[in-house]
């Protein structure tokens, strides 16, 4: 895998990004807006997959997806959506504030709505120490 985001429609790499954290999965839901192809033919193939990105792909429609790295919340989560998945690693946890946010919220809408504020800097995504 070259880039943390890869999206496949068959062989066809369409959609790529070496963003960093969710930022990946909301220029994937601009790229979304003017693709021709229906969102549940597409595989999607990400480095690291927390509960936080298996929502959200699952809230673009994707159809299918493999992770370099899965939790187990991700897992259950997609399992319980019945979106096929697979990973090459799966971890109890991945070490993100948002993964602990999304640990009891199974609401696409909720979920989104917290991403995308969280995304748009209501709230810094990377843990600092207290001065």
């Amino acid at each position: 895998m070259t880039h943390s985001l890869e999206v496949f429609s068959g062989d066809e790499l369409v959609f790529f990004s070496d963003g960093k954290w969710i930022y990946p999965l909301f220029e994937l839901e601009r790229f979304l807006v003017d693709h021709r192809g229906a969102p549940e033919a597409l595989l999607a193939v990400d480095k690291i997959v927390g509960k936080a990105a298996a929502m959200m792909l699952v809230h673009l429609g994707i159809g299918q997806i493999h992770a370099g790295m899965m939790s187990s919340l991700a897992a259950a989560f997609l399992r319980q959506r019945q979106v096929p998945f697979s990973c090459d690693e799966l971890v109890d946890r991945i070490l993100c504030r948002t993964e602990e946010l999304l640990a009891d919220i199974d609401d696409l809408e909720q979920a989104y709505r917290l991403l995308k504020r969280r995304a748009e800097g209501d709230a810094d995504p990377t843990p600092r120490a207290a001065p």
